[in-house]
């Protein structure tokens, strides 16, 4: 039987239920539609700016930011939006209930801080920070301020993630003996020199930090806690400082093995981004361009959920899915006081543990134990 392991936050982080009752947060939004600002207007902004469209009865955007002019004016044309060139002037000059962060990775944490002081609430997208230590910051300045953290994951709630979630949490596959996910996507040396700050170790992150995030996270979302992995990474053909290609094995609490596989040197696009589970009584296959199609689904006893696996398969072209729409409807009920977060910044530190721990595997020629911190 699957047991998912509940480990306490790292300090400086209070964890998640004492954290509740040490930091009150500012008082629900209700009455009124939820303004939110989005500060980025590059490649992931459309998906932000559709989704707050979709919950219109309950959300408005009321201000877009870029430092880039060209993007900013778009942005605010199509959206109505008021423009800033700054995250300063845009909190002081707008009365944004919540701020998103669509910028690069490495300014997430300052900007958050920054939003945090001015008693903003913060949507941060992925990877939530490049350091470890700027992810507990954020935390931290969330939880002084009294101010709601959420840490974007959207491809949580695509429905074919979500049927395997629930296989896990029913312990529908026994014991699971072995867990590989494969990113095999990619990303022409032109996607690099479109933004200086892309491939860089300050602002970006490599494959595993940027491009695999999201797959990075089911590694802990879905199978639980990870007691210790060994990677191995390299800069096989793209200019950047980064890596474009790199191997991880994984050891879970549970005794679970498993690997992941990530590269943008793919030919000659995307091919695949996949989870495959075996268990004990269990096997799935969950495979297509980005974990949208089931390739393999099969259990020793029967379930209501088999009979959604097919209609929960769909076709894209693109590799960031269709859950942002219900990530934000999330977001909206937790600034109104209607549920809880379901990826704040506790659960963010999760998957970026693990992220760190690639790379500081990678680097000193390593195992690395988890938890960092004790």
């Amino acid at each position: 039987m699957h047991v998912q392991i509940e480990r306490l936050a790292p300090y400086p982080i209070v964890h998640r239920r004492l954290a509740d009752l040490l930091f009150p947060h500012t008082p629900y939004i209700t009455g009124r539609k939820i303004r939110f600002a989005l500060v980025g207007c590059g490649r992931i902004s459309k998906n932000h700016i559709e989704a707050i469209a979709r919950h219109s009865d309950r959300a408005e955007l009321v201000a877009v930011c870029d430092i880039d002019a060209g993007r900013l004016a778009e942005a605010a044309a199509r959206t109505g939006a008021r423009p800033f060139d700054s995250l300063e002037s845009l909190i002081a000059g707008s009365d944004a209930d919540a701020v998103v962060l669509a910028t690069p990775s490495g300014l997430h944490s300052s900007q958050a801080i920054t939003c945090a002081q001015a008693r903003r609430h913060v949507v941060t997208e992925k990877p939530m920070a490049t350091r470890w230590e700027d992810g507990k910051a954020m935390v931290a300045a969330c939880d002084r301020a009294g101010v709601l953290l959420f840490v974007v994951k959207q491809n949580r709630r695509n429905p074919t993630l979500q049927l395997v979630k629930r296989a896990v949490d029913r312990g529908r596959f026994g014991r699971i003996y072995m867990v590989s996910v494969n990113v095999f996507w990619a990303r022409p040396q032109s996607y690099y020199d479109s933004a200086a700050w892309r491939g860089t170790w300050e602002f970006d992150g490599g494959a595993f930090m940027n491009q695999a995030s999201h797959y990075v996270d089911l590694l802990d979302w879905l199978i639980g806690p990870v007691e210790s992995l060994q990677a191995y990474t390299a800069t096989l053909a793209r200019h950047i400082q980064v890596e474009d290609t790199g191997t991880v094995s994984v050891r879970w609490r549970t005794g679970t093995l498993g690997s992941m596989n990530v590269t943008m040197l793919t030919f000659p696009k995307n091919l695949e981004g996949s989870i495959t589970i075996l268990g004990e009584t269990g096997s799935v296959r969950l495979g297509g361009v980005a974990v949208n199609k089931f390739e393999h689904w099969e259990f020793a006893e029967p379930d209501p959920d088999d009979d959604s696996v097919e209609q929960a398969s769909y076709e894209t072209t693109s590799v960031y899915g269709f859950g942002h729409p219900l990530y934000y409807d999330n977001v909206i009920k937790s600034l109104r006081g209607e549920t809880k977060p379901e990826t704040d910044g506790r659960e963010g530190l999760r998957s970026l543990e693990i992220l760190i721990a690639i790379y500081l595997s990678a680097r000193d020629g390593r195992r690395v134990a988890l938890p960092l911190e004790y």
